[in-house]
């Protein structure tokens, strides 16, 4: 089993905000989009519209969002709240006369959009069309950014996950080596062993035949002296002789 703390600190924080968003959410993504019908103030005037509230903050929602409504239309530069778009576009079909307003508010955790229009601003047969299409969109953006935010925590969590394995795979690698080490050394100690009680007993030798060295030269010492002795007495000997 891998540690964690054998796991990069960055690694471990995105593991463990992975696993809190899993155990957080869980129950939170098996519920549907609620698309709900609401009036915001738009130029001093209220317009119907649609809004779906989003779990997490204005900053995780804004990006996507801003993408979304480039889809829609037209944005018109320049606008900031509401954004203004332009020349929507429904299923292909273009409207250059009707005008979509969308809004982005920020409540704690939570991102709530809206999307809405004015009637006196698209032609009267285009209106409940429009405004069906208003939902229908509000709903199709909640799936996008709820899916989306899932995916990422798949990406980070499958990222997670080569990480752990990564490094398994390292320890994996350090234990082969360390196994095979391990073997070399055994070897290598059975061989010093073996090398020890071999000098051990050529020691044990040397001081045998060290001690008969000894013995020896003592004899030969000895056999010296009378030697010499007996040269001394000869020597004497042939002194005496006139």
């Amino acid at each position: 089993m891998i540690a964690l703390s054998q796991i990069s600190t960055s690694m471990r924080n995105k593991f463990y905000a992975v696993c809190t968003f899993i155990a957080l959410s869980a129950p939170a993504w098996s519920q549907t989009v609620a698309v709900k019908k609401q009036n915001e103030k738009v130029k001093g005037e209220s317009l119907e519209g649609f809004a779906i509230e989003l779990d997490g903050k204005i900053s995780e929602v804004n990006s996507l969002w801003s993408k979304f409504l480039k889809e829609v239309g037209r944005v018109k530069l320049f606008s900031s709240q509401p954004v203004v778009i332009t020349e929507p576009n429904f299923n292909g079909t273009i409207y250059p006369k009707g005008i979509i307003y969308a809004h982005i508010f920020e409540s704690g955790e939570k991102t709530r959009v809206w999307l809405g229009l004015t009637a006196k601003e698209w032609e009267e047969k285009d209106v409940d069309f429009a405004n069906k299409q208003l939902e229908k969109l509000m709903y199709q953006f909640g799936i996008r950014f709820n899916r989306d935010k899932v995916q990422r925590k798949i990406d980070e969590t499958q990222e997670a996950a080569d990480a752990v394995e990564k490094q398994k795979q390292r320890l994996i690698n350090q234990g082969k080596d360390m196994t095979y080490q391990l073997v070399n050394n055994e070897k290598e100690k059975i061989q010093l062993e073996k090398s020890m009680e071999s000098n051990k007993l050529e020691n044990e030798a040397l001081k045998i035949k060290l001690e008969r060295n000894k013995k020896a030269q003592d004899s030969l010492t000895n056999a010296a002296i009378q030697i010499k002795k007996v040269m001394e007495s000869q020597t004497e000997r042939l002194r005496k002789i006139n």
